[in-house]
């Protein structure tokens, strides 16, 4: 086994790109971050382009439409199938930070977007742990159901521009679920389902904290190639993503994740809507 410093911080994110066991992509998404804030590895290495991670076996994944509908939360199966789509999602987001680690590696770029995407990695790697354990209280395990691929075909839609990666994925996707988790919390409420709404509640406030590192970064790099972010910013939502922006949004939750109204409500370009 390497020792950590034998390698960069790309190699090392793509090892948890490529990890098939969802408990071990978590261990190393955790002993990354650890690592890179000791200072263990050789530096940020070289740009690693990973086609498509590591999966396990199970679940059987299906394109989007195909889904069920199974989110009845006053029942437990749907309770069930809600967390395991959430805990599909917490994987997936592992593995989108890394992948923005490995693939847009650049010793030039500061040593701060590397440091936020693995505490990133890691947080989403506890939160799948979180939902885990949420399905085993129910007799349940990741896998048991299907899921689905479109947070990887985003990734793929975004692998060969970071601006579009950031527009995209912490900007649309993610803070999408700033929008929808709170109503989510209160429905399990509704259902007597206390322990699963804490579990969205905590994952709730981290993920502000990551749509605010998506943000950041997205209007860093914009300035750095003299790019105004808040006509950037429709423009690659329009060019790379399939879908409409929708309404309603949480505003209280995008404000503390520092995202200008403007950018959603009447953005420039319009690639939304507001109603």
């Amino acid at each position: 086994m390497q020792n950590s410093t034998d390698i960069s911080l790309s190699e090392a994110a793509v090892a948890v790109l490529r990890a098939r066991d969802p408990l071990e992509k978590v261990r190393l998404a955790e002993e990354m971050n650890e690592n890179w804030c000791e200072r263990r590895y050789s530096g940020i290495g070289a740009p690693i382009a990973v086609s498509r991670p590591g999966r396990p076996p199970r679940p059987e994944l299906l394109r989007p439409r195909d889904m069920p509908n199974r989110r009845n939360l006053q029942s437990e199966s749907g309770r069930i199938a809600l967390m395991h789509a959430l805990a599909h999602i917490e994987l997936n987001a592992i593995d989108l930070a890394c992948d923005l680690i490995a693939r847009f590696a650049d010793a030039e770029r500061s040593e701060e977007f590397y440091s936020d995407w693995c505490r990133v990695a890691a947080e989403e790697a506890e939160h799948f742990l979180l939902l885990n354990e949420a399905l085993a209280r129910h007799g349940a395990a990741y896998g048991d159901l299907p899921a689905h691929d479109g947070l990887w075909e985003a990734a793929a839609d975004t692998a060969d521009e970071i601006l579009a990666r950031l527009a995209v994925v912490p900007l649309v996707l993610e803070v999408r679920g700033l929008d929808v988790t709170p109503p989510m919390a209160a429905r399990l409420r509704d259902a007597g389902d206390e322990a699963n709404a804490l579990v969205l509640d905590r994952i709730y406030e981290d993920e502000i904290g990551h749509v605010a590192i998506g943000f950041r970064w997205f209007d860093v790099v914009c300035r750095e190639q003299n790019l105004d972010p808040s006509e950037t910013w429709p423009a690659l939502v329009a060019k790379y993503y399939k879908g409409r922006l929708k309404a309603p949004f949480n505003l209280d939750a995008r404000d503390r994740a520092g995202i200008p109204r403007g950018y959603y409500l009447e953005p420039k370009g319009n690639p939304g809507e507001s109603s």
